[in-house]
C-alpha cells in the first residue's frame, strides 16, 4: 500500500510539471507573437494656404501677413453709417509698405496683451463713388473725384482690443460717429480710461509712421506718394470667402 500511494503521488507529479510547462509554453508564445508598439514618428501636415489671387506688388492682405488682426469690416454688412452693404465681402488690402508697418503696430500692441481691430482699409473707388451717391457731403465722405487714402490702400480705421477678453477698449463714441466728441483730443465729458486709450492709441499709430485725422480717433493714413500708391479700383474675389 505505501508503495502504491507513493506511485500515486509521483504520477500525479509529473502530471502538474507537465501542465505547467504546457501553460508556460502557451504564455511564451502568446509573447512572442504579441504586435511590437510603433514608435515611428507621426507626420503632421500644416494646411497649406492658397496662393494671392491678387498682384502682390501692389497689394498686401494684412490678414495674410499677420493672422491675428481682427477684422470688423463694416462696409462687407449694413452695419456702418449708411446703413447699407457696399463690399461684397470683407478682406482688408493695403500697400505692401502700410501693411508692413501696421503689422509692426500689431506687434509692439501684442507685448501689452493688445491689439487691433479693423474696421476698414483699402476701399475701391467705385465704393467711394456709392457712399458720395448716398452722403455727398465731403464732412463725412471724400469726394471720389479727388478720392480718398482709402483709395490708395494707405489709411485704416480701427481701434484696439483686449486681447484675452476680446472687448474693445473705450474710446469714448462709437466708430464712425460723427459729432465733436470723436475728435482725439476732445476732452469735455470724458475722463479715464477714455483719454488714455485716446493716447494710446494716437501714440503707437504715430510711433510706427502713421498720421492721423484730427475728426476721427479711428482713421490713421500711411505717407505714400501719388506715385507708390495711386488712386485704385481694383476690386478682391470673393471665391471661397
Amino acid at each position: 500500500m505505501r508503495k502504491a500511494a507513493i506511485s500515486l503521488l509521483v504520477l500525479l507529479g509529473c502530471f502538474a510539471c507537465s501542465n505547467n510547462a504546457e501553460n508556460a509554453s502557451q504564455f511564451d508564445t502568446e509573447i512572442a507573437v504579441a504586435s511590437p508598439v510603433d514608435t515611428t514618428p507621426v507626420e503632421v501636415i500644416e494646411p497649406v494656404a492658397p496662393p494671392p489671387d491678387y498682384d502682390t506688388t501692389l497689394w498686401t492682405e494684412v490678414i495674410r501677413l499677420d493672422s491675428s488682426f481682427v477684422l470688423d469690416l463694416r462696409y462687407a454688412t449694413d452695419s456702418n453709417f449708411v446703413g447699407e452693404q457696399m463690399y461684397e465681402c470683407g478682406r482688408c488690402f493695403l500697400r505692401p509698405a502700410a501693411a508692413h508697418s501696421l503689422a509692426k503696430v500689431q506687434d509692439s500692441l501684442e507685448k501689452r496683451g493688445l491689439g487691433l481691430k479693423l474696421f476698414d482699409c483699402y476701399r475701391p473707388l467705385p465704393v467711394q463713388w456709392r457712399l458720395w451717391n448716398k452722403v455727398p457731403d465731403r464732412r463725412y465722405v471724400a469726394d471720389p473725384r479727388k478720392g480718398s487714402q482709402h483709395n490708395k490702400g494707405v489709411a485704416v480705421d480701427l481701434t484696439i482690443i483686449d486681447l484675452a477678453s476680446g472687448e474693445v477698449l473705450d474710446m469714448g463714441t462709437a466708430y464712425d460717429y460723427f459729432g465733436g466728441e470723436a475728435w482725439h483730443r476732445a476732452t469735455v465729458g470724458f475722463g479715464e480710461p477714455i483719454r488714455g486709450n485716446r493716447e494710446l492709441i494716437l501714440a503707437v499709430m504715430e510711433g510706427f509712421g502713421w498720421k492721423r485725422t484730427n475728426s476721427e480717433w479711428w482713421h490713421y493714413s500711411y505717407p505714400m506718394s501719388r506715385v507708390e500708391a495711386p488712386i485704385d479700383s481694383m476690386e478682391w474675389k470673393c471665391v471661397g470667402i
